[in-house]
C-alpha cells in the first residue's frame, strides 16, 4: 500500500500526467518490492513552493508504506523520483525532498478497515 503524496510549484497544464503516475507507480513498486495493484501516487500542480527563498521549479514528496522501507530502499526511491521529476517536469534533482514514512498496517485504512 505503498502511497507517494507529490506537491510542485510547476503548473500542469499541458503535462502528460498519466505517465508521470505511471512512471512513479512502476518505480515505487518495484523497488518497494510490492504491487502495483497497491501503490497509489498523487500529484499536485501549481503548489505555492519556495526553496532556498526561490520560486523556481521545486517538489517536495512524502511517502508512506507498511514496511518495505530502509535506507537503501529509501535512497534508490529518492533517486528514482527525482530523475522522474527532473525528465518530465524540469525539477532540478537538488530542489526536491522526499519524506519516508514506514508504518504499521493498523495506521492505514483501507477498504472501509485498516491494513
Amino acid at each position: 500500500m505503498p502511497c507517494l503524496n507529490l506537491s510542485t510549484n510547476v503548473n500542469l497544464d499541458g503535462v502528460d500526467t498519466s505517465s508521470i503516475l505511471s512512471e512513479a507507480t512502476s518505480t515505487v513498486a518495484s523497488i518497494i518490492g510490492k504491487p502495483e495493484a497497491y501503490v497509489m501516487i498523487v500529484l499536485k500542480g501549481s503548489v505555492p513552493i519556495s526553496h532556498g527563498g526561490s520560486e523556481q521549479p521545486a517538489a517536495y514528496g512524502e511517502l508512506v508504506s507498511i514496511g518495505g522501507l530502509s535506507p537503501d530502499v529509501n535512497e534508490k526511491l529518492s533517486a528514482g523520483i527525482a530523475s522522474i521529476l527532473e525528465n518530465k517536469l524540469s525539477v532540478p534533482k537538488s530542489r526536491f525532498y522526499l519524506k519516508f514514512y514506514d508504518t504499521k498496517g493498523s495506521n492505514f485504512g483501507w477498504n472501509g478497515s485498516t491494513f
